[in-house]
């Protein structure tokens, strides 16, 4: 299917939307979560008629959708597991090493997330040079592609889930000074909320195409709103969590657990949600 391109929409270097008019009438539009997502490019006929997607091929699509139930579960298993590691600390029903295995195994469900959404964006569908297609990739396990932002934000997020799992190894470290815990324990904590953070904001523009926008209806949008707003508690809890170096306490307790309970039960709804965002 011949086409020629007529628009490309985006944010700075990144481009998350491409308009074709199609030569026998109407346009097809490639979205960047979309095709990702749901390996589809939307197809409009003249007048503005929305028709059926047109999809990838079969094996693209299964592909797809496996690596989209893998994550969404781990991040609802990974959210789940952070919330009841808040809990327990908050209520003070566990101990502190029982509280870090908790979290530490909700840890390894994120880096799972987080790896299973890098390889989603590595193998999605891309757009043919010459027709405009949507193209199967060749698998690959990893790829270097900074100009692309769904590439970009998961990423990120990956490298977020990393960084976040040398602060939940060091918290089974026992007998550390207050400098200890903030530099071991704290500062990862808050450089992996940070690189959450800018995955979220990341996504929030591959979402809206670079402009402020509200999509009610849009799944891929209440994915990323809520992600994101889990990704502002979790940095909330994480700034409540110093420890004062004069007093040897956190700033607020109360605050960063429930900071961290909250941010992991958004999480968890947007894994659940995600589930249903398939080809």
């Amino acid at each position: 299917m011949q086409r020629s391109e007529e628009r490309a929409e985006g944010a700075g270097p990144f481009v998350t939307r491409v308009t074709w008019r199609l030569a026998e009438g109407g346009a097809a539009v490639w979205e960047s979560r979309l095709a990702r997502k749901r390996g589809a490019l939307r197809v409009r006929a003249e007048g503005g008629a929305e028709q059926a997607p047109r999809s990838a091929d079969r094996t693209v699509l299964r592909r797809l959708a496996r690596l989209n139930a893998v994550a969404a579960v781990a991040f609802v298993l990974g959210g789940a597991l952070f919330a009841l590691g808040a809990g327990l600390a908050q209520f003070g029903s566990a101990g502190p090493t029982t509280i870090a295995s908790v979290y530490f195994a909700g840890g390894l469900c994120f880096n799972t997330g987080g790896y299973v959404s890098l390889l989603q964006a590595i193998n999605a569908p891309r757009r043919s040079a010459g027709s405009g297609d949507l193209a199967p990739p060749r698998w690959r396990w990893w790829s270097y592609e900074p100009v692309r932002i769904d590439w970009l934000s998961t990423f990120v997020l990956f490298l977020g889930t990393l960084v976040f799992g040398v602060n939940l190894l060091d918290s089974f470290l026992q007998g550390l000074t207050t400098q200890q815990v903030n530099r071991l324990i704290w500062t990862p904590d808050l450089v992996g909320c940070l690189l959450f953070l800018i995955s979220g904001h990341l996504a929030v523009v591959e979402v809206c195409h670079g402009r402020p926008c509200l999509h009610a209806r849009s799944l891929g949008w209440w994915i990323v709103a809520v992600n994101q707003l889990g990704s502002v508690l979790f940095l909330v809890s994480a700034l409540a969590a110093f420890t004062r170096p004069e007093t040897g306490s956190l700033v607020n307790v109360d605050i960063a657990n429930w900071g961290t309970l909250l941010g992991a039960l958004c999480f968890s709804i947007g894994g659940v949600v995600q589930l249903f965002e398939h080809p």
